[in-house]
């Protein structure tokens, strides 16, 4: 065990902003991929309840394997209270309540509407990141956000079946509302805890609250009624989960939360590709200028976050 985790502290990435946007792009890809996975998913199992628990709850011992492996079992013994009671809220308002209402939403509505509500997630974090993380929001970084919403639009507008906004709509919407202020405070909790503790506290916390939830509203009978096929997609998901928030929170230790919730809209692009392919159809040109908007507009934020970076590494040397 010594050896491996060895090995393992030995492959810790540097904490650069040009690693940030690296890893912020391999979030992306797992995001896009994931999205659309489960969207198959969510409909092979009755109750989405049980179906985001168990997926959950094999993402928390994925991570909270890996957490123990690289340090994280001493490190979580040296945390203050205050440092436990966040970490709790963050089990709570990232790893628990809006996965529910995310994948409840999700069972009513499309991949590719469910991807663009979440996508906007780079919005909120943007608005709350001036005022709690103090990062600043220039007339370039707005034009650009703005060609990131025209490209989600165009890519995929929300009117996901065909009767407006419905209750599908409003509780993926809320839930991208609470990542959002999970952001803030996980982004905060970084610069004292590694990424891996934080990301095993969230879904640690969080399968707790949804177990809880789960015994509460009688659904812990539909974890046993559960088919292997059932299981299989919450193995799955549950894998790409982890992955998910492994790099998610790696890359918010590197680089600016906007910039980071910027590059993650690509993932919306990858899942409606996907779901093209799935269905055998072409995508509508206006989704393909969607998609090279917002290619382009992430690729502008990644540029100007490592550019901001590199000057002020500039400004430290010469100082």
């Amino acid at each position: 065990m010594t050896t491996l985790r060895r090995a393992v502290t030995a492959t810790r990435l540097p904490l650069t902003t040009g690693w940030g946007i690296r890893l912020a792009v391999a979030t992306a890809v797992i995001s896009g991929v994931s999205v659309w996975l489960n969207g198959f998913a969510v409909k092979q199992v009755p109750d989405p309840a049980v179906y985001t628990t168990l997926k959950n709850l094999v993402a928390a011992l994925i991570l909270i394997g890996g957490a123990s492996l690289m340090g994280g079992v001493s490190e979580a013994r040296t945390l203050s209270p205050r440092q436990w009671r966040s970490l709790l809220i963050v089990g709570l308002v990232g790893g628990s309540i809006p996965f529910l209402l995310f994948f409840t939403g999700l069972a009513q509505v499309t991949a590719p509407g469910a991807a663009f509500i979440q996508k906007t997630l780079f919005i909120w974090v943007a608005l709350l990141a001036v005022p709690f993380l103090g990062e600043k929001l220039g007339g370039l970084q707005i034009g650009v956000l703005a060609v990131l919403v025209l490209g989600q639009f165009l890519l995929a507008p929300p009117k996901l079946d065909g009767a407006g906004w419905g209750s599908g709509e409003t509780m993926i919407a809320a839930a991208t509302a609470l990542w959002a202020v999970e952001v803030v405070i996980v982004k905060k909790l970084l610069t004292g805890i590694s990424p891996v503790v934080v990301g095993a506290a969230r879904l640690g916390f969080g399968i707790v609250f949804l177990f809880g939830y789960l015994a509460i509203t009688g659904g812990l009978a539909g974890i046993a009624a559960l088919s292997a096929e059932g299981w299989t997609w919450a193995l799955i998901t549950g894998i790409f989960l982890a992955g998910y928030v492994g790099t998610w929170f790696a890359a918010l230790r590197r680089a600016p939360a906007s910039a980071v919730a910027s590059v993650l809209v690509v993932g919306a692009v990858i899942t409606a590709v996907l779901q093209a392919i799935s269905n055998g159809t072409m995508p509508a040109p206006t989704a393909v200028g969607g998609s090279v908007a917002l290619v382009v507009a992430a690729g502008l934020v990644a540029w100007g976050a490592l550019n901001a970076s590199r000057a002020a590494a500039r400004a430290t040397i010469s100082a």
